[in-house]
C-alpha cells in the first residue's frame, strides 16, 4: 500500500494551496480518507476526513471554512484545498487512511495507513 501526497510547498499568508494523495495497492472506497498535520514542536493532529463515498466531511475547527477535503473513488485520490492560509498553518500534512473508522473525527490508533508527508509553509 503506498500514500503519495503532493503539492506543499511555501505560500504567503492569504494564500491558498492544493495537497494531493494518490493511493495504490488498497481497496481505496473502503476507506475513511483523511489529513492530520504535525506543526513544528507540536504533536500530530486531526484536520479533515471525508466518508468512503464522500458524501460526508468533518473538520477541525481550526480549518473549518478555509480548508475543503474531496476525494475521487475512480482514480483513489483525496485531495486538500486550502484557502486563507496562515502562519499558524505551517505543518508537514499527513495523509491518512482507515478501514476500520466509524466516526469521520479520526483518531490516530484507527489509521492503518500513513503517506509520508509533504510540508507546507506559511510565511507572514
Amino acid at each position: 500500500v503506498q500514500l503519495q501526497a503532493s503539492g506543499g510547498g511555501l505560500v504567503q499568508a492569504g494564500g491558498s494551496l492544493r495537497l494531493s494523495c494518490a493511493a495504490s495497492g488498497l481497496s481505496f472506497r473502503s476507506y475513511v480518507m483523511g489529513w492530520f498535520r504535525q506543526a513544528p514542536g507540536k504533536g500530530r493532529e486531526f484536520v479533515a476526513a471525508i466518508s468512503r463515498g464522500g458524501g460526508s466531511t468533518v473538520y477541525a475547527d481550526s480549518v473549518k471554512g478555509r480548508f475543503v477535503i474531496t476525494r475521487n473513488n475512480a482514480e483513489n485520490t483525496v485531495s486538500l484545498q486550502m484557502h486563507g492560509l496562515e502562519p499558524e498553518d505551517t505543518a508537514v500534512f499527513y495523509c491518512a487512511a482507515s478501514w476500520s473508522a466509524r466516526s469521520l473525527l479520526l483518531e490516530e490508533n484507527l489509521i492503518n495507513y500513513w503517506g509520508p508527508g509533504t510540508q507546507v509553509t506559511v510565511s507572514s
